[in-house]
């Protein structure tokens, strides 16, 4: 028999040794690309465990404090606070409301850690509203657009007076960003960021985190939110955001729009993230608690394949479980 010839080209000598590996690595993660999002619920004392995402709770105004100031220990980059209420109406009062929990709880975030990490709000109606939509409804019940950007300019203006320093906007209103600009730059927040949530499409994957805002949402967000067919518009969405004057822009969900976050990182000039959402998190969990795969390098493949499509940040509930990792050299 003759022996087949050696292999003049070798790429696996590149992979021989950790040291190797570690050396010619293309993809890199630190902890100050990571943000991590957290829950406030008005009314309670203690962490309140959410079933569907095993780790993650409701933090009372309290408990909230130790939890940034571990993140900003650890190195992250920055929090996304998120309020649950105790009452919703039609039009989301309490998210004007400068005493309602998003706002309150901003107020002691930033007193808390706001010199050491990005103090970062979620901008939208869907936590306030008694109907669950990112917006106000018409006289038909249909999100109103345009009577929704003047809401989104109220509320911008009372986070931004409660210390957030970077104003997320979600709902996926048309004009959002330049309607929110406007009242920032108006009213004096020239400094204050925002965040277009520019490519966010209407997906499955968002379950566990209507659980731990307690949704109220009948029906779905399809008539705003993407087709998650569709790739060339999380392109088009992204670049009108930087155009209306995003600071930065993200895609959501993640692990299932690389190809979107590719796109849209191939083409912007300001910074892009992207968010690694609830159900993303909870199935890796679920799988870790049977036994089934190992959580630890499911989580540090899972955020690196982000990062490696393209993104800048990313928004990540493991945020400070993974900063310890990677402080620690043991990722």
């Amino acid at each position: 028999m003759t022996s087949a010839p050696a292999p003049r080209v070798r790429p696996r000598r590149l992979r021989e040794t950790p040291a190797l590996r570690r050396l010619v690595s293309e993809t890199r993660l630190d902890p100050a690309e990571l943000v991590l999002p957290v829950f406030v619920r008005e009314g309670v004392t203690e962490p309140m465990p959410i079933a569907s995402m095993p780790g993650v709770v409701q933090h009372s105004l309290d408990s909230v404090k130790q939890t940034v100031t571990d993140a900003a220990a650890a190195g992250v980059g920055g929090v996304m606070l998120f309020g649950v209420p105790e009452t919703r109406d039609a039009t989301g009062s309490c998210g004007v409301d400068p005493n309602g929990i998003l706002n309150v709880a901003t107020r002691v975030v930033a007193d808390e850690v706001g010199d050491a990490i990005v103090v970062q709000t979620d901008l939208c109606l869907d936590e306030f509203t008694d109907h669950g939509h990112c917006g106000v409804l018409d006289a038909l019940g249909r999100v109103d657009n345009d009577a929704t950007l003047e809401r989104y300019q109220e509320i911008a203006l009372v986070q931004a007076a409660s210390g957030s320093q970077l104003l997320g906007l979600s709902g996926m209103m048309d004009g959002q960003v330049a309607a929110v600009r406007e009242a920032l730059d108006g009213a004096g927040f020239t400094h204050t960021a925002i965040l277009a949530y520019s490519a966010k499409y209407a997906s499955a994957y968002y379950g566990p985190f209507r659980d731990a805002v307690e949704s109220t949402l009948e029906g779905d967000r399809r008539s705003y939110q993407l087709d998650p067919g569709n790739r060339r518009e999380g392109l088009r969405e992204a670049m009108i955001d930087i155009d209306e004057g995003a600071d930065i822009v993200m895609v959501k969900p993640a692990g299932s729009y690389l190809d979107v976050l590719a796109d849209v990182a191939a083409a912007s000039e300001v910074p892009v993230w992207a968010y690694q959402v609830s159900g993303e998190y909870s199935v890796i969990e679920a799988a870790a608690m049977h036994g089934w795969i190992d959580r630890r390098r499911a989580v540090i493949e899972s955020v690196r394949g982000i990062r490696r499509a393209g993104a800048d940040g990313v928004l990540t509930y493991w945020a400070t479980e993974l900063a310890g990792w990677l402080r620690e050299g043991t990722e």
